[in-house]
């Protein structure tokens, strides 16, 4: 499914990672359960936390546990960071990069086109499963990097920043409907892949521009990159 193109020369590719470009294998059940326990400790219910992301659970905990013990949220912080750490280098150790995906980054580079990653993940974690990802693109903001990560705009907008990239000449890749909805705001061109967290279902109902089995398939897609293979 394919509507439009980018408007010019595209510029940059910028793309998420876990379930875009990897598996990092990563229990959330466990890392939500423990998170849970974690708000628990610091005297504080996590009832109504249902329908956040973890790292929105424990921006809430912080909210909550400042009110009933003001200071106390910086240690809950940082014990809560902590465990998700854990969780995720983890699973990144028995994780995995999708076939093709470090020879499309480099086919990227060769035709001078920025590559960027995005992440809600730790770097750590990241480079557990992808060494050479710092030097092999141009612009890596795992969440220790963001100010606000995706869903806020900023994340995106300080990779397009660091990759000198207007969004109306970028492409943001994603498994997630956030991804979507995080490209769609800023203003770039956005493509689902089926890789990850979404089924086709899931990923036609958030309308990216293009929706692909794999990030590789983008360079099948020599129309939307304007590369000549």
């Amino acid at each position: 499914m394919t509507r439009g193109s980018p408007k010019g020369q595209v510029r940059a590719v910028v793309f998420d990672f876990d379930g875009t470009l990897a598996l990092l294998n990563v229990d959330f059940t466990e890392m939500r359960r423990r998170i849970r326990a974690c708000i628990a400790r610091y005297g504080v219910s996590s009832d109504g936390f249902d329908g956040l992301y973890v790292l929105e659970m424990v921006e809430k905990g912080e909210l909550l546990i400042a009110q009933r013990d003001p200071g106390a949220e910086t240690e809950f912080s940082r014990d809560a960071h902590g465990i998700i750490r854990e969780l995720e280098i983890d699973g990144a150790s028995r994780g995995h990069i999708f076939p093709g995906v470090i020879d499309m980054i480099h086919t990227l580079k060769e035709h001078t086109i920025g590559v960027g990653i995005v992440t809600r993940n730790c770097e750590e974690a990241v480079s557990v499963i992808y060494p050479d990802i710092m030097t092999d693109c141009d612009a890596v903001i795992t969440r220790e990097y963001a100010r606000r990560v995706k869903p806020d705009p900023d994340h995106l907008l300080t990779a397009l920043r660091r990759l000198d990239a207007p969004a109306h000449d970028s492409i943001m890749v994603g498994d997630h409907p956030m991804d979507i909805s995080t490209g769609k705001e800023v203003g770039t061109f956005t493509v689902g892949v089926l890789s990850g967290y979404a089924d086709r279902e899931m990923m036609e109902k958030s309308a990216p521009d293009l929706i692909i089995e794999r990030a590789p398939d983008l360079l099948q897609e020599g129309h939307i990159l304007n590369i000549n293979f």
